[in-house]
């Protein structure tokens, strides 16, 4: 039988328990190093990762935040231009010449397109514009990312077009405010201002010159776009600035007559170009400032021949003729070579210069005072007067009265003319240049010329701006006008009087003006044909002159560029049309009576009145004998201007010269001007007037 078996003492058991205890405790200690360092591992990891998140948050929100901002705006925010009004050009009275008027510009987003070829048709109708490369510019848009949600379609259209496409109420299309330039005189003064090309841009004219003071500063707009390229918001974040305001020294009214005139004379002589340019005398502000043929500056460019936006009137120099002999003879009676009454040798129309013949245009003369020179417009009697003053101190009176130097005045392309360094003369380069060939002059350096005569004898450079003002600022300081003497005043009030004759008794009888005294030159050049290297019987007919002479307001030029007749048929009565219009204009009061005025003035410039034929013709031999060394011995023309009929009457007959007493009044002119050489038995006329 077998034993049971012995059960364990509780002594016993508790050792085992304690030592299972122990085992576990140890077993546990040994454990939770390994978790503890797992569990610290893990947090190490998340606390490395939580620290690169903040710093990748921090790259992103911080320093890269200009870069990731500027890439979320290149997807859904444009910033647009607000274009600037063009600044306003006005005449001397504020009448507007050019303005900026507001107008629409259409454009599209072709995204929100939902038939393409519809919208191009609905668009290409009202905007009359190609439907074929309308659809394909819409086309294109579509391809191109940055381009997706808008494409301009046509910039400022018409009231009428905008209207149209806004009663449509057509979600794709949208509407910019910009402005656009009108000429609202159409083609008045049209070189002169320029205009301007599809971005509002300067490209001819006045508008060229000034572009960066007529343009202003241009705006800006921030405009929020949704995913689908729609307008969501937009904010203007910088005001445009406008242009200048710039008042012109041109008269409108003038300016028209001038345009009016030269046209109507161009077009009945089939002449190619002409210009004309009108000085205000004592300051050289620019009255008018004509070219023809003209365009209308409201037409693209494009459309029209680009020949016809040249301003010739200060781009196209020519060879000036007989109009240089002004300079001919002022530069001699200045350096004391002449006077006006010295005797000059004329040739009978014919001299042997280092065998080169020289001919006069038309009749031969024999001999001459420096007067009759000027006033028949002998070419030979101007180079004896040429020779006497010398090469080199003829050039330096030429370079002194402006040519070869351009007016700067504020306008693209202006000549400055040519004359050649007197070093590079030939031999008989005084003779040419003397006559006015071997020189090239624009119409305004013509005009300029002549208002030396008018302003004392100093070179004034002409100004075409009488006021500028800047937005917000006030007037802008123009600079001065620059000036220098050219001649003594003495000569210039000489030359006046010289220039009054060549109107009463020369060439420039077309020149005459109802109610006032007027003096100038005329000029016919012969156009040179380079292809065949021959002279043609066309010419470059001139004139320029100054009224009235006393006091001169006006100094006009005129030119004809290929005209078949000479300056003083063609030219002079231009000059006489715009004359009384300025003069009128700018109510100068009449110096001669009206019904004293010879309506009939000579039809061709050699018909000259038989006074002019005694004072200006050959002297007798006798008194050729007397002349010596060019000294007339005869009596003198006493100056009677500004005294009243009582002391001219008692004056005259203290004098034993016969008098012509004319109107009432004052003495304002006389014929033969005072100083003047009076043959046996000429009587001096003078006129009266209140």
């Amino acid at each position: 039988m077998q034993e049971a078996p012995e059960a364990p003492s509780p002594t016993a058991a508790g050792v085992r328990r304690r030592e299972g205890f122990s085992f576990a405790r140890e077993r546990e200690k040994q454990v939770r190093p390994r978790t503890e360092r797992r569990l610290q591992f893990l947090a190490r990891i998340a606390l490395l990762w939580a620290l690169a998140i903040v710093a990748r948050l921090v790259y992103l929100q911080v320093v890269k935040h200009t870069y990731y901002r500027d890439l979320a705006d290149g997807q859904q925010v444009r910033v647009l231009p607000i274009q600037a009004p063009r600044g306003m050009i006005a005449d001397r009275k504020g009448r507007p010449l050019a303005v900026s008027l507001p107008a629409d510009t259409v454009v599209v987003n072709p995204s929100r397109i939902p038939d393409v070829p519809m919208a191009a048709r609905i668009l290409a109708s009202v905007l009359k514009l190609d439907q074929d490369e309308l659809q394909a510019g819409i086309q294109k848009a579509l391809s191109v990312p940055e381009r997706r949600g808008f494409l301009c379609v046509k910039r400022r259209v018409s009231a009428e077009e905008s209207e149209r496409l806004k009663s449509m109420r057509v979600q794709w299309i949208e509407f910019r405010r910009e402005s656009r330039r009108v000429y609202p005189n159409g083609r008045l003064a049209s070189q002169l201002l320029g205009s301007v090309d599809e971005g509002e841009r300067g490209n001819f004219g006045l508008e060229l010159g000034m572009d960066e003071e007529l343009s202003g500063v241009p705006g800006q707009e921030r405009v929020v776009l949704d995913v689908h390229g729609r307008r969501v918001e937009s904010r203007q974040t910088a005001e445009p600035q406008p242009g200048d305001r710039v008042t012109l020294t041109l008269d409108q009214n003038i300016q028209y007559v001038a345009e009016a005139a030269l046209r109507e004379t161009a077009q009945a002589d089939n002449c190619p170009s002409g210009s004309v340019v009108v000085l205000r005398a004592g300051t050289n502000e620019v009255l008018a400032m004509a070219s023809y043929p003209d365009f209308d500056p409201n037409l693209p460019a494009t459309k029209q021949d680009l020949s016809q936006r040249t301003n010739i009137a200060i781009s196209s120099p020519a060879e000036p003729g007989s109009v240089f002999k002004l300079i001919t003879v002022g530069s001699a009676i200045d350096a004391g070579r002449v006077t006006p009454d010295t005797l000059i040798n004329c040739g009978n129309g014919i001299l042997n210069l280092f065998g080169r013949v020289i001919h006069e245009a038309k009749h031969g003369y024999g001999v001459l005072p420096v007067r009759g020179v000027l006033a028949k417009s002998s070419n030979i009697g101007a180079i004896q007067i040429g020779m006497r003053t010398g090469a080199r101190g003829f050039y330096e009176y030429i370079r002194r009265f402006g040519v070869g130097s351009s007016t700067r005045l504020p306008l693209p392309h202006e000549s400055g003319g040519r004359i050649r360094r007197v070093e590079k003369w030939e031999a008989t380069s005084l003779a040419s240049v003397a006559m006015g060939h071997e020189v090239s002059l624009t119409s305004m350096q013509l005009a300029v010329i002549g208002s030396v005569f008018t302003n004392g004898g100093d070179y004034l450079a002409p100004t075409l701006i009488q006021r500028q003002e800047r937005s917000g600022k006030g007037p802008v300081r123009l600079p001065a006008a620059k000036s220098h003497p050219v001649i003594r005043p003495e000569t210039a009030n000489t030359m006046r009087l010289l220039a009054e004759e060549v109107v009463l008794r020369g060439t420039g009888g077309g020149a005459r003006l109802n109610g006032y005294t007027s003096g100038g030159k005329t000029g016919s050049a012969q156009v040179f044909d380079f292809a065949s290297g021959k002279y043609t019987h066309k010419y470059n007919a001139s004139f320029v002159g100054f009224a009235p002479v006393t006091n001169p307001a006006v100094v006009i030029a005129v030119t004809l560029n290929g005209s078949s007749k000479f300056g003083g048929v063609v030219a002079a009565p231009v000059f006489k049309k715009v004359a009384e219009a300025a003069l009128r204009a700018l109510e100068i009061q009449r110096d001669i009576p009206e019904q004293l005025v010879e309506k009939k003035a000579p039809a061709d410039p050699d018909e000259l009145n038989d006074l002019a034929l005694a004072e200006l013709s050959t002297p007798a031999p006798d008194l050729l004998e007397m002349a010596g060394a060019g000294t007339l011995m005869a009596p003198r023309a006493p100056d009677f201007q500004g005294k009243s009929k009582r002391a001219v009457a008692e004056e005259s007959r203290a004098a034993g010269i016969d008098v012509l007493l004319v109107g009432d009044g004052v003495a304002r002119t006389q014929f033969p001007v005072a100083g003047a050489a009076l043959a046996p038995g000429a009587r001096v006329r003078v006129v009266f007037a209140r």
